[in-house]
């Protein structure tokens, strides 16, 4: 059993294009090399994003355990985002640890969830609709060749930005505990037979 954090953000994201595209050619890699110059010098930032699960790895196993040991989500968030089991139960773990440690009220509104916006926002939950979140609509698009765009540039400045919220976020995370994990209701034996979070 753990006993601390393995993870400083675990990055949870719709695996469907367009977003898993996005994540993979333009956000995670930004996000890699821009979060640790906004961390001091003797924390070195841990991302977990889920394609480095192992193979042979128990995927919903190893799912829960770097949610309960990360100790904050950057949720990337689209209409399909909130149609997903395991996106929502990423999502719900997270606003139970803050329930639990009296985070995001009005008397301490800081929390341990970052949103960021890859499409829509009209037709979120009302829950999301309320939290402060990052707009990233602009620069949506997954192409690779999009990165040779002056607004690929702009991106990248708007990433320094989140960076610099992200590292703020992490310095605030409590103490590790052993944190609840909210777990999809399905049959882990179908899980193995179906594409991750395809469900």
């Amino acid at each position: 059993m753990a006993e601390d954090y393995l993870y400083d953000v675990f990055i949870s994201y719709r695996h469907r294009a367009p977003v898993a595209d996005w994540v993979k050619n333009h956000f995670f890699p930004l996000l890699d090399q821009r979060l640790p110059d906004c961390m001091p010098i003797e924390h070195a930032p841990r991302i977990f994003i889920d394609w480095e699960i192992e193979t042979g790895a128990s995927w919903p196993a190893k799912l829960r355990q770097a949610l309960k040991t990360s100790r904050c989500l950057l949720a990337v968030w689209s209409p399909e985002y909130f149609r997903s089991m395991w996106c929502q139960a990423e999502w719900q773990s997270m606003l139970q640890r803050q329930q639990v440690l009296g985070l995001g009220t009005e008397t301490n509104p800081h929390g341990l969830i970052y949103p960021v916006v890859f499409a829509d926002g009209e037709h979120f939950p009302p829950e999301a609709k309320s939290t402060q979140s990052k707009d990233l609509r602009q620069w949506n698009l997954s192409a690779p060749v999009f990165r040779e765009t002056k607004d690929f540039v702009d991106l990248e400045k708007e990433i320094q930005v989140l960076c610099a919220e992200l590292a703020k976020m992490i310095h605030r995370a409590p103490d590790w505990q052993d944190w609840p994990v909210v777990t999809p209701a399905v049959d882990e034996k179908n899980v193995a037979m179906k594409l991750p979070r395809l469900l």
